[in-house]
């Protein structure tokens, strides 16, 4: 069925934003295994050779396609954990300042901890 429509899809001889719209419907609601998607390439490597060389063209810019949407997908993810633990870290690097002025100010460490949420162990370490 695949070997099928790929002819068929290249044989239409749509431009390349249709073609790209049809083969990733298809590939979305048509899931194969790795065998499966060997035995498609097999089959392909099969075809007249321009016809395989076209539908060869279309699955390796639809992969390529593929391939960089995932990596745009995980920069932007690694961005969004980077300035959240980048917000954390900044949050704690603010409290521990706050901690040493209140210990300059002569505050207790009960009172430190309180305001500050920080464990009396860390603002004990501080303080020594």
């Amino acid at each position: 069925m695949k070997k099928e429509f790929l002819r068929m899809l290249v044989r239409l001889e749509l431009d390349e934003a249709k073609q790209r719209l049809l083969f990733g419907f298809f590939e979305t609601y048509l899931r194969r295994s790795e065998e499966e998607e060997a035995k498609r390439r097999h089959e392909v490597s099969q075809m007249e050779t321009k016809e395989a060389k076209r539908v060869m063209e279309l699955i390796v810019s639809y992969e390529q396609r593929g391939l960089e949407k995932g990596i745009q997908q995980g920069i932007e993810q690694g961005l969004k954990q980077g300035m959240k633990q980048g917000r954390q870290e900044g949050i704690e690097e603010g409290k521990l300042d706050v901690v040493k002025r209140m210990l300059a100010k002569g505050y207790d460490v009960d009172t430190i901890h309180e305001l500050t949420g920080l464990p009396m162990e860390k603002i004990e370490r501080m303080k020594g």
